[in-house]
């Protein structure tokens, strides 16, 4: 009897080993297995302040992200250009600015395989801020620069080669700050600008050439109504020359951060309201007609600020926005992706993020029908905030997982070999302990 009991044991003991080994292994899963197409996050930056603003999906399929950096550069902050591949590996990365502070907020691959980077810079002239366009090659190699007066938050390469920029000026105009057009030609030279506003504070942040051939920007006004921010639109024809504009929003302070024309012809704005929804401010998204009248409206948010940054229409003909919450996720701070159908009615939404602020600025819908997020990242990476660039699948997840054969294997077995253990011990039991005849 004493030794059977020194074999079950031995036998349980075996058991107990190879479930363990089970168990290390489901543990393990994530380490073994290899990531489904899609998923990935990446940091850049150094020990500085380095804040991507703008993103794009290059025509070799990889990204490249602009912004600003503390960390590298000849100043206090430099237009910082990062060149990725498709799975997000740093290629190149280029640097752009004099010893004062030059910050690049819009940026652009160029028709001939090249960069246009846009943002504003104190480096250069008197001192004070300009615009500043700045052209690259394909491998980011600065082959001319510009400078106009104001800032650019917001540049587009047009039909005929040339740029368009939307700026701020204070020295024209009708009122304190307006918003000013700048249209130039292929090598950045001036060849037209027109200002819009009235007496007060009007500005655009994004600009965009229309289907017609003419100009929209959106921004926010407070020239018109109670003296609050509404979110603005201009519509221009292609020499600038205004068309229409409209307000929208209550009795808070509304704007626009992002918009695009629609397959419809109309356009739908992506802004920031404190008139409506769940919060102290939560994302808006605006669908108008091709002539500026709103359609419908929809709020997404919690209780605190959920501030959006970018908008893209998506395949299916909805909407995806992103930007920032601080009513949900990991930290004080976290990037947001929302994901609507037609009608604005949200899908899904996702965060990403750690315990500290995490900003997404710009949104790209991928040729792989997943989206690519830019930003910055005070929880990852190696200073105080990298450049942040999540991409995920269709349906917003970073990382899927799909299980490696190897170990579906090993699993299959340990389970096969715990019955048959367990099946030898009933039966052996049985044996040496017959039933006694009744």
């Amino acid at each position: 009897m004493a030794g059977w009991v020194m074999k079950r044991t031995g036998l349980i003991f075996l058991a107990l080993i190879l479930a363990a080994i089970l168990v290390v292994s489901l543990n393990s899963q994530t380490i073994k297995a290899e990531p489904s197409t899609g998923g990935w996050t990446k940091t850049y930056g150094g020990t500085g302040r380095d804040l991507a603003n703008a993103l794009v999906q290059t025509t070799d399929g990889g990204y490249a992200l602009a912004g600003q950096t503390d960390s590298f550069g000849a100043g206090n902050s430099d237009f910082w250009l990062v060149k990725t591949d498709a799975s997000g590996t740093m290629q190149w990365n280029k640097t752009y600015g004099g010893t004062g502070t030059d910050i690049a907020s819009s940026l652009v691959q160029t028709n001939d395989g090249g960069y246009a980077l846009a943002g504003w810079t104190n480096s250069t002239g008197d001192g004070s801020n300009a615009a500043w366009l700045v052209k690259t090659d394909a491998a980011g190699n600065m082959m001319w620069n510009k400078t106009y007066g104001g800032g650019a938050p917001a540049m587009v390469q047009t039909s005929d080669g040339g740029y368009a920029l939307v700026s701020g000026t204070q020295s024209f105009g009708a009122g304190g700050y307006d918003t000013w057009l700048v249209k130039t030609d292929a090598s950045g030279n001036v060849l037209w600008n027109k200002t819009y506003g009235g007496t007060s504070w009007d500005v655009a942040a994004v600009l965009a050439e229309t289907s017609d051939g003419g100009y929209a920007l959106a921004g926010w006004t407070n020239s018109t109504g109670d003296g609050s921010n509404a979110a603005w639109l201009v519509k221009t024809d292609a020499n600038g020359t205004m068309q229409w504009n409209k307000t929208y929003g209550g009795t808070g302070d509304d704007d626009v951060r992002d918009f695009v024309q629609t397959g419809d012809g109309g356009y739908a704005l992506a802004g920031v309201t404190t008139s409506f929804g769940a919060g102290s401010a939560d994302f808006w998204l605006v669908k108008t007609d091709a002539n500026g009248t709103m359609q419908w409206n929809k709020t997404y948010g919690g209780t605190s600020w959920d501030v959006v940054s970018a908008l893209a229409e998506t395949n299916d003909g909805g909407y995806a926005l992103a930007g920032y919450t601080g009513s949900y996720g990991a930290g004080n701070a976290d990037f947001w992706l929302v994901k609507t159908d037609a009608n604005g009615t949200m899908q899904w939404n996702k965060t990403y993020g750690g315990t500290n602020g995490d900003w997404a600025s710009a949104l790209v819908h991928t040729t792989d029908g997943g989206y690519a997020l830019g930003g910055s990242t005070q929880s990852f990476g190696a200073g105080g905030y990298d450049f942040w660039l999540v991409k995920t699948e269709a349906d917003g997840t970073v990382q899927g997982w799909s299980p490696d054969p190897i170990l579906i294997t090993l699993i299959a077995t340990v389970i096969v070999v715990i019955i048959l253990l367990a099946v030898i011990l009933i039966r052996r039991k049985s044996r040496r302990n017959p039933r006694k005849p009744s």
